[in-house]
């Protein structure tokens, strides 16, 4: 699934990150009131309690249960309500479903956590944790910060379509750096590696490393900006089928015609953030847009979107990380991927299908959990994510 991990490197880490990787999840349910935990908006938006319950569930099953002998589980039926896509594990609540479990109560969550999390130090403390146990582990660790940026994406559907727009939390401060001065950055021809490499975690997805020839091409070192944005709004962009797929324009007649979260408001534009609703920031790199709408607003600008072999090429010579990229790559398995046996095989591979690349990481990335080998995927619809638009072109030879 992963690379394997010297059980010598992480022991004397392993309690700590643990520790510090569920805490973590839980400051970001903090300012939550009991029933901002159970609403579920849409589909692709999961209650906070099931987060908090499902990532919990993971280590349970897969780190206690078959390494921890004589552990019980905390409730037999958690198994059915927080596993989210495991086939192999048995049935399950349908996705769709899980806002309409009142029970588990929000305290009866917590119970489970706490009760986990000491059954995990009891573990983690008695010299049972072999190498392969700390790789998965460490899998555990890096898909509960997976839960943690949709936790924070997920919370802000559900605050954000409340008729009163509350805000998240006074103390969330929205940080973003637009101070590098703007310019192209040019590429040139050539064959170059990509896919992760060295001993640090990486996801399957990312692996093998592999070579891939480029054209010259160039690409932007900024993020397009909510202004810039607001032009191909004003232009009339979502009226014009020429810039669009056909999937998209379909769904570009039947949908808003601007970002997730943007509302106009007496003449303004205002947009819905974690601070509660703002007069649009112009300058800010513009937020919760599909690949449909990243696509049309590149080829409204006489550009297009990179690829992913592009981006992580050219990654070192901007700065990233503050709004997910969408790139013109479907998400499809590197050469020589290959799916682990058993349930860890289901984790990125199933999901190979009818997807789009996205690259880099968010606001809500949780720190050292980025990297620029990394392949996040969505469908080209969604606009939830905090996901942005790095345009891109050719070079004519």
């Amino acid at each position: 699934m992963i690379e394997t991990i010297s059980i010598s490197e992480l022991k004397p880490e392993l309690l700590t990150r643990y520790l510090e990787v569920r805490k973590h999840s839980e400051d970001i349910c903090a300012p939550l009131q009991t029933e901002d935990y159970v609403v579920q908006p849409i589909a692709d938006v999961s209650p906070p309690k099931w987060h908090l319950g499902h990532t919990t569930w993971f280590f349970e099953t897969f780190i206690l249960l078959p390494n921890f002998p004589g552990y019980t589980v905390f409730d037999s039926q958690y198994n059915f309500v927080f596993n989210s896509y495991y086939e192999t594990v048995g049935a399950r609540v349908i996705r769709t479903d899980r806002g309409n479990l009142s029970r588990p109560s929000v305290d009866d969550v917590y119970r489970y956590r706490e009760y986990v999390d000491q059954k995990m130090q009891e573990f983690l403390t008695s010299g049972l944790v072999a190498g392969p146990i700390a790789t998965l582990l460490e899998l555990g660790l890096n898909h509960e910060q997976q839960h943690q940026e949709l936790l924070y994406t997920d919370i802000k559907y559900i605050l954000g379509h409340n008729p009163l727009f509350p805000l998240y939390s006074g103390d969330y401060k929205t940080l973003i750096n637009n101070s590098e001065e703007r310019k192209i950055v040019r590429i040139p021809e050539g064959v170059y590696e990509i896919g992760h490499t060295g001993d640090g975690f990486s996801f399957d997805n990312e692996l093998g490393r592999h070579r891939v020839y480029l054209d010259a091409y160039e690409i932007s070192n900024q993020l397009v900006t909510n202004g810039e944005y607001l032009d191909f709004i004003t232009s009339g962009g979502y009226t014009d089928f020429r810039h669009w797929h056909a999937e998209g324009w379909d769904w570009a007649k039947e949908s808003a015609k601007a970002p997730l979260y943007w509302h106009q408001i007496d003449g303004r534009w205002m947009n819905y953030t974690f601070e509660g609703l703002q007069v649009l920031d112009l300058d800010a790199p513009v937020c919760h847009i599909n690949f449909y709408e990243a696509s049309a607003y590149a080829s409204w600008k006489g550009k297009r979107l990179p690829t992913e072999a592009e981006w992580e090429v050219a990654s070192n010579q901007f700065n990233w990380g503050q709004r997910w990229e969408w790139t013109g790559s479907a998400y499809l398995p590197y050469p020589g991927f290959k799916k682990e046996p058993g349930a860890v095989g289901e984790y990125n591979g199933k999901f190979m299908v009818n997807q789009m690349v996205l690259r880099g990481a968010s606001e809500a990335t949780p720190k050292g959990h980025s990297r620029n080998t990394y392949r996040n995927f969505f469908h080209a619809h969604h606009q939830w994510q905090l996901t942005g638009i790095r345009l891109a072109d050719g070079i004519s030879r």
